[in-house]
């Protein structure tokens, strides 16, 4: 993974968004919640070890995993919500590994998830990208994407790093704030990640 460049933000950021003019580039993109929503669907041991950890009402009757039953389970409990993620993380960690193995040939590849280490601290991040924008904007893009409430999102990004908590992991930031140039940074950003 000494060629993975991690890439994170908050609720409503556009990570998602930046690492598709990536991908545009021929950037191979890891994006590390879709696979894991496919994992906890599709990985048998996985799934054995989520339904003895919340029951068998973490899928549904026709053996999908049920995110919003899970999520309502582990939203107020932190220790629930830890021992999910020490269950899903060391799989979703795994499969990119497995994927980063897939592309020897890239100048870098992309890791998108929106929960992140710096670089180098049990991640084998070369680099940290962090995507920025007003907090408000992030709602905003949130309630149209979304359509949860104003109280629901906020609630959200309140569990979320901090922006100073995800600035101190940044080696580079990119503002996706509607003003500034996002094609501009993204293809400067570029150049410097290929001569790394």
């Amino acid at each position: 993974m000494s060629k993975v460049i991690g890439i994170t933000g908050g609720i409503g950021s556009g990570k998602s968004l930046i690492a598709r003019i990536f991908s545009t580039l021929g950037i191979p993109v890891y994006e590390a919640d879709d696979r894991a929503k496919r994992l906890m669907n599709t990985d048998s041991e996985l799934r054995q070890q989520l339904e003895e950890l919340l029951g068998k009402e973490a899928y549904t009757a026709e053996g999908i995993y049920n995110r919003s039953w899970v999520a309502g389970q582990v939203f107020h409990n932190p220790g629930l919500l830890q021992k999910l993620n020490a269950l899903v993380h060391p799989r979703v960690r795994q499969d990119g590994m497995d994927w980063a193995a897939r592309y020897p040939e890239a100048p870098y590849l992309l890791y998108e998830a929106a929960i992140m280490k710096a670089a180098g601290q049990g991640n084998n991040f070369k680099k940290v990208i962090v995507v920025e924008a007003p907090l408000d904007l992030r709602i905003q893009r949130v309630r149209q994407r979304d359509q949860r409430s104003e109280a629901a999102i906020r609630d959200i990004i309140a569990r979320q790093a901090s922006e100073e908590e995800r600035q101190q992991i940044a080696d580079y930031v990119i503002l996706n704030d509607e003003k500034t140039p996002l094609i501009d940074q993204v293809l400067k950003l570029d150049q410097e990640l290929r001569s790394l």
